[in-house]
């Protein structure tokens, strides 16, 4: 079944979603690592079974540089050598937030010593927005060209 174009609907609505991505690729850009970005965008992709965005954000790493081997293994990173402890915490972040648990202040010390306070935000806020792009996309279930 075909579902309501989301961007035909509500373009003002998704031009927000729009423009925090451009945002956040200028922060990103300044205060973090566009491949780490990816790689978040990824692996809460996975998270949320959003194969749409799966396919996506694979390629867009990809494009950025980073390497099949570390894509095919971002679902099991925890058990995976090859990902370096920023990219760890950066990761355990996605999955707590992606899952909605706490952010206990274990993690969030061990996060404040590996990122600054800009890319610590910066993080958090491209973690939300994935979030949200994953469950607009599942809901509406666009066609890869759309």
């Amino acid at each position: 079944m075909k579902r309501t174009s989301y961007l035909q609907c509500a373009p003002k609505l998704m031009q927000h979603l729009f423009t925090q991505e451009q945002l956040l690729n200028e922060e990103v850009t300044r205060t973090l690592d566009t491949k780490l970005w990816e790689l978040v965008k990824l692996r809460a992709s996975q998270l949320n079974q959003c194969g749409y965005c799966i396919v996506m954000h694979s390629r867009q790493a990809m494009e950025q540089g980073e390497s099949a081997r570390r894509i095919i293994a971002l679902n099991a990173w925890r058990d995976m050598s090859g990902f370096t402890a920023k990219e760890r915490l950066a990761l355990t972040l996605c999955e707590q937030l992606t899952n909605a648990q706490p952010i206990d202040d274990t993690l969030y010390c061990a996060l404040s010593e590996e990122f600054s306070d800009d890319a610590l935000v910066t993080l958090t806020v491209a973690i939300n927005a994935i979030n949200a792009w994953n469950r607009v996309v599942k809901m509406f279930k666009p066609e890869p060209d759309e």
